[in-house]
């Protein structure tokens, strides 16, 4: 689920499940489906062979699906939200045909949606996704990051629902494909901290397999888990599929878009994009690495 959330009306349109920052991209813990098929074999696959198995996933096409290589294991993981019927599974083996055994299949609980100082609430004309990380290019300009999936189609930012305070406009967007944005500072009086929370950014990075990271977002706040996957791919539906994407144990809920992950000593990891599940359950979380978008723009945290 993205989690973008919009203001205009309580259900999600497929604008709020891509940019709702507090939506419902999280998703319980992630549990195994009983299964006797070749996948729970010992066989070893080569990583031509799961590179071949991770693009049938892709060609399969099933909304409601994310797909990461467990190196260690030497499968491909597919994670399938509760939309996912058994003849999709069913789909998306055989399109893999003699690499189906390369597929650990596993089911999480909940949607895959997408979700909208770090993890402030960023309001656009019609709905609320959630601040990123601020940066500066090299000229001292101010900007912050959120997701691809909020900015898209947006113009003016806002800090709060009534619009009376402005931030910023769009500088960037990128999504599908990618799921991070731009916004550039046009306030010069609103207070643009370097920090999400009480903790000072002070570098970016890439987090390993087994990292415990920390998530903040306009609608659930702090919350903490661990990294299961990294270059994940997650097909939200409606030709959106995202790469390269950041796979946690971390819930998150609509609104929480775009908002920060990141480590307690300082380090800024990655735009919440979206998941499945909530922050009562637990929830599966998808994340564009920051590294990406600073680099796509040239700007740095401070």
């Amino acid at each position: 689920m993205r989690i973008k959330r919009t203001t205009s009306r309580s259900g999600m349109s497929r604008r709020t499940r891509l940019i709702a920052i507090g939506s419902t991209l999280v998703a319980a813990a992630a549990f195994a489906v009983p299964s006797a098929n070749a996948s729970d074999t010992a066989a070893t696959f080569s990583n031509a062979q799961l590179t071949r198995a991770g693009g049938s996933v892709l060609q399969a096409d099933v909304p409601g699906t994310a797909w990461a290589v467990d190196k260690a294991n030497h499968r491909v993981v597919v994670t399938v939200d509760s939309t996912v019927s058994e003849s999709e599974i069913t789909k998306i083996k055989q399109a893999a045909g003699s690499e189906s055994g390369a597929l650990t299949i596993k089911r999480t609980p909940g949607t895959f949606k997408k979700l909208i100082g770090g993890g402030d609430a960023i309001y656009a004309s019609s709905w609320r996704c959630s601040l990123g990380f601020n940066v500066q290019d090299s000229s001292g300009n101010y900007y912050f990051l959120t997701a691809g999936h909020c900015t898209d189609g947006a113009g003016t930012w806002w800090s709060n629902s009534s619009h009376s305070t402005t931030l910023g406009t769009t500088a960037g967007s990128s999504f599908p494909g990618n799921d991070y944005g731009i916004v550039r500072y046009t306030n010069s009086s609103v207070s643009k901290a370097g920090s999400v929370g009480s903790v000072d950014i002070t570098s970016a990075g890439t987090p390993s397999v087994g990292t415990t990271v920390y998530r903040r977002g306009s609608t659930t706040g702090i919350h903490s888990g661990r990294v299961t996957a990294l270059n994940a791919t997650v097909n939200y539906g409606g030709g959106d599929i995202v790469s390269g994407l950041i796979q946690t144990t971390v819930c998150a809920e609509p609104g929480d878009s775009g908002g920060s992950l990141y480590s307690n000593s300082g380090i800024a990891y990655g735009l919440t994009s979206g998941g499945s599940g909530n922050c009562s359950s637990g929830g599966t979380t998808f994340f564009q690495p920051v590294t990406e978008a600073l680099n796509a723009y040239g700007v740095h945290v401070y």
